[in-house]
């Protein structure tokens, strides 16, 4: 974990970069792919991820080394080519993984936080999960234990593969020619991430498209039929925490209210967006009928909102930096204080930003124990350390009178709608 730290220190700014390039470039063609709130929630939602994949949170049912230790036939040098015949097998692992996570509907929990962006952008990208570490991916690795593919190799590999996932989230680079037939491309993603019912659930490949191809889940972006994003059943929320188990407290709220014993049981292991119909009726929810006359969840913002997020957005970027850089030194009760500390500022910040009435008295009382923990704790970095507990604690006062002045001024719209 040290070192995925370290690889992070280097990838997390070149990401933040591109996307600068990418917004600086739709300014200039006057053809702006971002929303202020949509880039800074799918940002946010990527610092939530990488928290919990560095800190290893996640129930490993089953672990590459177990099938590889039991189930090679061969044992191959390391060469240039078991390098290749590795990252094939590890794309063919994450297409059959993507497939059952968009197919069945406990598995959709997992992935829906990376749709629900109603744009498409480089942002878009890091909106992953941070339910997704159920160790059930693995099992599609099994080829790769077979052919002796050994662990470390597919520790390096896990990695690279996944930040080559990034740059095809763009709508401003059109159809690559024959490279359409060999990888995935910006057009086929874009169909993707389209609900469109002529797009719906294709081109699930991650690298090579050839899989799409193979398997009848591949579609072209078609010129009459321009992609429309999101999700069927819209998130309504910039709050990357609650878009992590949305969709799992729907199917709770399902099992519960459905009399039929059988579909308690059977609703978590149905094609996605299935429904008990004793429920459908009783509990109604919202599903884009028409994606072409769609609204896209859009509040009105003014200047103060925007100072107010961005504000917290700059300190994440600094504490996340801290984080990382002092990664191998920090205790677990370090790693875990900056987990909090992570998670309760995006939580808070996006849910003032949707409007949500008990969210300046969140806020509010995150400050507090803030507060509380710098004055009295005395084990944690965070707090014996002076640079940085002074530092902290200018954020939290200054966050104190930006929570005073934005509380008359959270957006209107969306208090009416929730409350």
């Amino acid at each position: 974990m040290d070192t995925y730290a370290n690889i992070l220190l280097i990838t997390i700014p070149i990401f933040l970069v591109l996307i600068i390039i990418e917004i600086s470039y739709g300014v200039w063609k006057n053809d702006l792919k971002h929303s202020y709130m949509d880039t800074i929630s799918s940002l946010s939602s990527g610092f939530t991820n990488l928290m919990v994949d560095i800190l290893g949170l996640g129930i490993i049912i089953l672990s590459y080394p177990f099938f590889y230790e039991r189930l090679k036939v061969i044992e191959l040098e390391e060469s240039i080519l078991l390098y290749f015949i590795a990252f094939v097998c590890v794309d063919f692992a994450s297409y059959c993984h993507h497939r059952l996570k968009h197919s069945i509907n406990i598995f959709w929990n997992m992935h829906v936080i990376h749709h629900s962006s109603e744009e498409f952008n480089l942002a878009c990208a890091l909106r992953q999960s941070i339910t997704n570490n159920l160790g059930i991916g693995i099992l599609f690795l099994i080829p790769a234990a077979l052919l002796g593919v050994p662990p470390q190799m597919i520790s390096i590999l896990g990695p690279l593969h996944l930040f080559g996932q990034f740059w095809y989230h763009t709508r401003h680079i059109g159809k690559l020619g024959w490279l359409e037939y060999v990888l995935v491309t910006p057009s086929q993603h874009r169909v993707h991430h389209a609900i469109n019912k002529e797009y719906i659930d294709k081109n699930l490949a991650a690298i090579f498209c050839v899989w799409d191809r193979a398997f009848g889940t591949f579609q072209e972006e078609l010129d009459d039929v321009p992609c429309v994003y999101g999700t069927l059943k819209p998130v309504q929320t910039w709050n990357p925490i609650l878009i992590n188990f949305q969709h799992l407290g729907y199917l709770i709220q399902d099992a519960w209210h459905t009399s039929n014993i059988v579909d308690k049981l059977k609703i978590w292991f149905m094609p996605t967006g299935w429904r008990p119909t004793d429920v459908v009726n009783k509990i109604p929810r919202n599903v884009v009928k028409n994606v072409y006359s769609q609204e896209k969840y859009k509040p009105k913002y003014n200047l103060l909102h925007k100072v107010f997020v961005s504000f917290h957005f700059l300190i994440l970027n600094i504490v996340l930096y801290i984080f990382l850089s002092s990664f191998a030194e920090l205790t677990l009760s370090d790693k875990t204080a900056y987990l909090f500390l992570i998670f309760s500022t995006i939580f808070s910040f996006s849910s003032i930003m949707d409007g949500f009435k008990w969210s300046i008295s969140f806020e509010f009382v995150r400050i507090v124990i803030g507060i509380l923990i710098i004055t009295f704790q005395e084990e944690l970095v965070l707090t014996y350390n002076p640079s940085i507990s002074i530092f902290l604690f200018s954020y939290l006062i200054i966050s104190f009178i930006l929570n005073l002045l934005i509380q008359k001024s959270v957006p209107a719209r969306i208090l009416q709608e929730i409350s």
